[in-house]
């Protein structure tokens, strides 16, 4: 399980140097999203098994985090790479796209370098610290980049009637992928403000709990 931590923290390293160095080859942050999808596409797919490997079933004492949360992160993170990015061609070169992939990004090195230290009864208080306060601005800044990204992407879906399907149809059934696009973005209304405010209050318990644990000594 160390190992697959580590792993997964250099995943996103991988991530990090491909945006960098594709800056400093462009000198332009514009566009930056080819230089890393196709590890993005691989790793965020792979997340689902991750997920489900390191909070359902390994790490329950370790991961203070709700899995229902947990699984609709994880879960609206592969939407937002495979449904909408890679399928709206035309929002790839939007800035949304680097905004929330740099977000993800930063979030999950932070993220699995704590869980690896933790394994390893050795957690610098500067990882603990970063898990529980860049958050804080990292996961505004994430959201706001995909529900930005799929508000890009709604005229080119209902142009092209992207996976909708009419009726008539010998299934007797009708779907708008535009429509769904809107109540997915409706969805972050009630969904977001829990995650956050339940990061908030385990920022409040983890770094008090350091903080007293601290002066005790």
């Amino acid at each position: 399980l160390l190992i697959l931590d580590s792993l997964l923290s250099f995943r996103w390293l991988v991530i990090a140097v491909g945006l960098v160095r594709a800056y400093l080859a462009k000198g332009s942050y514009h566009s930056l999203y080819y230089s890393i999808e196709k590890p993005l596409k691989f790793f965020q797919t792979g997340a689902l098994l991750e997920e489900y490997l390191l909070i359902a079933k390994y790490l329950p004492g370790i991961v203070p985090s709700s899995v229902v949360l947990t699984a609709f992160q994880v879960m609206s993170r592969v939407f937002l790479t495979w449904a909408v990015t890679h399928s709206v061609k035309e929002v790839q070169t939007e800035d949304s796209v680097l905004l929330f992939v740099v977000a993800w990004t930063i979030t999950e090195i932070i993220r699995y370098s704590f869980y690896t230290f933790s394994l390893l009864n050795h957690l610098p208080y500067l990882i603990k610290w970063a898990r529980y306060t860049l958050f804080i601005v990292l996961y505004p800044m994430g959201v706001s980049g995909e529900l930005l990204t799929i508000y890009a992407a709604l005229p080119f879906v209902r142009q092209s009637g992207l996976y909708s399907i009419s009726l008539p149809n010998k299934y007797n059934f009708s779907f708008d992928y535009y429509t769904f696009l809107i109540l997915v973005m409706i969805s972050y209304i009630p969904i977001f403000p829990q995650l956050y405010f339940h990061m908030l209050h385990q920022r409040r318990k983890v770094l008090s709990h350091t903080e007293e644990h601290k002066k005790s000594e």
